[in-house]
């Protein structure tokens, strides 16, 4: 089948760093989803990404565990 957008490293360095932002108006924070939707707005990766692929990158990329 086609392949899914792969979620590079400049990405996901783009990726953590929104997680880390302050998340949009209304919202208490990040949900897994709406970090999905706002990298595909903003073009960090070309095509559609889950929020399972969001969960995945910050768990990857968090240092600390926890």
């Amino acid at each position: 089948g086609p392949q899914k957008p792969r979620i590079d490293g400049a990405a996901e360095a783009k990726l953590v760093a929104l997680a880390c932002s302050t998340p949009p108006d209304g919202r208490e924070r990040w949900t897994l989803d709406l970090l999905a939707d706002r990298m595909v707005r903003l073009r960090y990766v070309d095509g559609p990404v889950s929020g399972q692929t969001v969960r995945r990158v910050l768990k990857k990329t968090s240092s600390s565990p926890g």
